[in-house]
């Protein structure tokens, strides 16, 4: 579903990818883990058709990131980006209006879930509850890939595992989701493989049950050593 090869980007004289290659295939979620600024967002961006390689080859279901795959993709950034003074309910509408694989539908019962109404407005909420409102739009669609970048970095802690499973339900059986988090313990019980990064480059990946097997710990204790190396 998608294949990177040799990706490099560039800002000025800063690197943040730097000759990438990744083949990653459809029906699995994969976490893309690492320090903050080894190039996690930058990918993401990449892949949603927002940010454009420097030099190398990066495809989704064999279409250059662009105005085709932003039909098959649904992008959640790290940091929201919905009009501040809207009401939930007009927010629903423009992405009906937008995508057409937008189920208001599944939408209506992801915000039930999290216990937020239509008519209340974003500048209202606390960030946490953005947060969500976000995912329920982003998790709505019908995408063939979910981008998420630290989805439950704003939700509090016990409200994490919640909306966790709310994604889990919410995405397509047969798509891939591809999730960037610093909360490593919270989420790997949904992972099925992990990918590390370091300065813009991956350093390995792997099937996560392999990982603990091998390793003889959790991810997260797992990850921990990867980066105190």
């Amino acid at each position: 579903m998608i294949d990177i090869r040799n990706l490099t980007k560039t800002y000025g004289h800063a690197t943040a990818l730097d000759n990438l290659t990744l083949n990653i295939g459809s029906n699995k979620i994969v976490g893309l883990l690492g320090e903050n600024g080894c190039g996690k967002t930058t990918l993401l961006r990449i892949l949603a058709g927002l940010n454009q390689p420097t030099t190398g080859h990066v495809s989704i279901d064999g279409h250059k990131p662009g105005q085709t795959t932003k039909g098959i993709v649904s992008y959640l950034p790290d940091i929201p980006n919905l009009p501040h003074r809207a009401q939930v309910g007009y927010i629903m509408r423009y992405f009906a209006d937008f995508f057409p694989d937008f189920h208001a539908a599944t939408c209506q019962e992801l915000l039930d879930q999290f216990r937020i109404t239509t008519t209340a407005r974003l500048n209202e909420m606390s960030k946490g509850q953005r947060e969500k409102v976000h995912v329920a739009l982003t998790m709505s669609r019908q995408a063939q890939v979910y981008l998420l970048d630290e989805p439950i970095s704003g939700v509090d802690p016990a409200a994490r595992d919640s909306t966790l499973k709310a994604i889990l339900a919410a995405m397509r059986p047969d798509a891939l989701m591809l999730i960037t988090t610093h909360l490593v313990a919270d989420i790997e019980f949904i992972l099925d493989e992990a990918i590390f990064m370091r300065s813009g480059q991956i350093i390995s990946t792997g099937d996560v049950e392999e990982i603990r097997t091998r390793s003889q710990q959790s991810l997260n204790s797992y990850f921990k050593e990867v980066y105190a190396s």
